[in-house]
């Protein structure tokens, strides 16, 4: 008899069985893939840590999160500072000083700001219908016809005047030559991969791969007093008032006979022709130097039953559908949901491994 089943050897399911193990609890962590690590699962190919699915940079503001994750290995320095190729031509992102520069040849802030300025006033866009509008609105034409477009709808499928506009609420936008993408105070990719993080957290838990909860839920749910359910809500309640929608994800891995393929571990491809959002050089990530890359182009697509879900689509009808599912979770006394897919809710790793730790705080006690 376990004291909880864990479905889903993620983040959230792995840092909740790492510390509920350290209180003396007996955890089953159980995973439909032949792996641990969830989506943070790299791995080795030529020596190369490879990220399976999509880049997975590790950033926070957090002090506690930051030394809680150093605590399982040690990260190094690397900095996000992505480059978008369109139709050939190279910008840095986000939209900074250099982007400007390279887009209108302006060289201080006061030129730029003039610039988009001016090209919001000749829009005459007021109050935003759709996606188009809202970033033009707040960016100009010429950055949201190279930087945004292409990419936004390779992204989700569908016209840019077809998307909300509540998509773009902000872009960021900086007045300074400064290529990080991120301003958090940490940053860095863990050495060797994040799999060994996963692999340090569940080392003192049962673990069982190839594992389907549905196949088998009775008999599961029957070994343990509690389950942590990470997977998706709708399932878990068997689709009982409709499916939650998300975008889904298609990656093609490729190895390649080069020492450096692109310069960079991101680049986005913003034009709408390419059909993938952008290319992964993973060796970058931990500055390598390897005789061989390894590259991943990412292809968006519709999701559907049996597809790996990755974006939840946070629109009216989806949020609507969700607290429906939610009212359900509320009242369960011997299951626990969490993380991306049980919440419907697009984290990043710090905030997913901040709600786990909460969840502890909330099961435990401090």
């Amino acid at each position: 008899m376990y004291d909880y089943l864990v479905v889903g050897a993620g983040l959230f399911g792995s840092v909740f069985a790492y510390e509920a193990t350290k209180r003396g609890k007996k955890c089953l962590v159980i995973d439909k893939r032949d792996h641990i690590g969830g989506n943070v699962y790299t791995e080795d190919v030529e020596g190369i840590n490879v990220h399976k699915y999509g880049a997975h940079i590790f950033h926070t503001n957090n002090k506690d999160i930051w030394e809680y994750v150093n605590s399982f290995t040690e990260f190094n320095r690397y900095t996000n500072t992505p480059v978008a190729n369109y139709n050939g031509e190279i910008y840095n992102l986000p939209f900074n000083m250099n982007t400007f520069n390279k887009l209108w040849g302006v060289i201080t802030p006061e030129e730029a700001k003039q610039k988009i300025e001016e090209q919001k006033k000749e829009s005459g866009i007021t109050e935003p219908k759709n996606l188009e509008e809202q970033a033009i609105s707040l960016v100009g034409t010429d950055i949201y016809e190279k930087l945004i477009k292409g990419y936004t709808e390779k992204q989700w499928g569908r016209p840019a005047t077809e998307l909300p506009s509540f998509i773009i609420k902000r872009l960021p936008v900086r007045f300074t030559y400064d290529n990080n993408y991120f301003n958090d105070k940490y940053q860095g990719i863990p050495t060797g991969g994040y799999t060994t993080i996963i692999e340090k957290m569940l080392e003192n838990c049962d673990v069982k791969l190839g594992v389907d909860f549905f196949a088998d839920r009775e008999q599961l749910e029957g070994m343990a007093k509690k389950t942590v359910f990470t997977g998706m809500i709708d399932e878990f309640y068997n689709y009982e008032f409709g499916v939650l929608e998300y975008r889904s994800l298609i990656f093609e891995n490729e190895t390649l006979n080069t020492e450096n393929y692109q310069g960079n571990a991101v680049v986005n491809y913003t034009d709408r022709e390419t059909p993938y959002t952008r290319v992964i050089e993973h060796k970058h990530f931990e500055f390598g130097t390897q005789e061989k890359t390894v590259i991943t182009k990412e292809y968006p697509t519709e999701w559907k039953k049996g597809d790996e879900p990755y974006y939840p689509i946070n629109n009216d009808k989806n949020t609507v559908l969700y607290k429906k599912y939610k009212e359900l979770a509320d009242k369960e006394e011997n299951v626990i949901f969490g993380g991306r897919l049980a919440t419907y809710k697009y984290y990043d790793m710090h905030q997913v491994i901040a709600a786990a730790l909460t969840q502890v705080e909330k099961e435990f006690g401090k």
